[in-house]
């Protein structure tokens, strides 16, 4: 089983951000196996740069790029009043939050800025301008139905034949969280297009066995 360097995880365990160790280490692995197919990572919702860690980490043995696409002004949840609001993160001259910097340090801390392209912008227009296929996909962006939707949309189709599409927050009680992920989830199962090769409580991986989205 591939598993980031001793320090990575250090660095991922110390750096601002809500994933789970067991859920990063499956990250990692499905990072690890994808980069064998010589494409970039790709990860949809950067926030301070905890996962981009792990999926740094993986391109980097695999010779290949990682790359993080953010707008950096927060997800609904993250917004002023709501349950995962970090007043700290808050761009005091703007009033809006800004993770971008956090995010910059989090990856100098680790040794990684060589191996990340961050790319600044809302998920959507990014993926119209992208143009070549991807080994990974990781969708753990917003998490609204729009948002969710309109990542997968916008970045399924470029995942290559064999790649592998990781979708974050799935929840299939509402109990335990929002919708929007498990939809976009069972929609990519519904499809033919993939097929589930792992779970790790919230994390699904998904192979590309098929064409379409």
């Amino acid at each position: 089983m591939a598993a980031p360097k001793p320090e990575t995880l250090a660095a991922f365990e110390a750096a601002k951000g809500f994933m789970p160790v067991h859920e990063g280490l499956a990250l990692y692995e499905a990072a690890a196996e994808a980069a064998a197919l010589g494409l970039p990572l790709l990860e949809v919702g950067t926030y301070c740069g905890r996962s981009t860690l792990l999926i740094a980490d993986a391109a980097r043995e695999a010779g290949v790029t990682a790359i993080t696409v953010d707008h950096h002004r927060g997800s609904e949840e993250q917004q002023p009043g709501w349950e995962y609001h970090d007043p700290t993160v808050v761009d005091p001259e703007v009033g809006r939050m800004d993770t971008l910097p956090t995010f910059r340090r989090t990856l100098h801390k680790a040794g990684l800025e060589d191996h990340v392209i961050a790319v600044v912008g809302r998920s959507p227009q990014v993926a119209r301008a992208w143009g070549g296929p991807l080994g990974l996909v990781f969708i753990d962006g917003g998490h609204t139905d729009e948002h969710a939707s309109g990542d997968y949309e916008g970045w399924a189709p470029h995942v290559a034949e064999a790649g592998l599409l990781v979708v974050h927050d799935v929840f299939p009680d509402p109990a335990d969280g929002g919708q929007a992920p498990y939809r976009v989830y069972l929609r990519a199962i519904a499809s033919g297009a993939f097929t589930e090769i792992s779970v790790t409580d919230s994390l699904r991986v998904l192979r590309r066995t098929g064409t379409g989205i």
